[in-house]
């Protein structure tokens, strides 16, 4: 097992409305789709960002477009217009996920 930043075998979009983060990750390589399913789990997510996101993470599964798609509610410190954060936009949470360390097995991304 070796491992790496989630950005190197996917990209993302991301968004906000109110206090709810909206991310979506999609696999590079078809193959990498179930790297994705394995290691990035609201579980995970919820870990990952610790307080910062209060609230529930659901995961929806696009696998016709090789994804997923997290809702995180209570993520943005109240909204852009309530929150003292620097940046309380959705569009950083996605960078965020990006760079999130996931473990992949030795031969997985030959």
């Amino acid at each position: 097992m070796r491992e790496i930043c989630l950005l190197e075998i996917a990209h993302g979009r991301s968004g906000d409305k109110g206090d709810t983060s909206n991310v979506c990750v999609f696999a590079r390589k078809p193959e990498y789709y179930s790297i994705i399913e394995r290691e990035v789990t609201p579980e995970r997510l919820k870990e990952y960002f610790g307080e910062m996101v209060k609230g529930e993470i659901t995961r929806y599964p696009l696998p016709a477009l090789g994804g997923f798609n997290f809702v995180m509610r209570h993520a943005l410190g109240g909204g852009a217009t309530m929150s003292l954060r620097l940046d309380s936009l959705g569009k950083s949470m996605g960078s965020a996920v990006m760079r999130m360390k996931i473990q992949v097995k030795d031969g997985e991304l030959d």
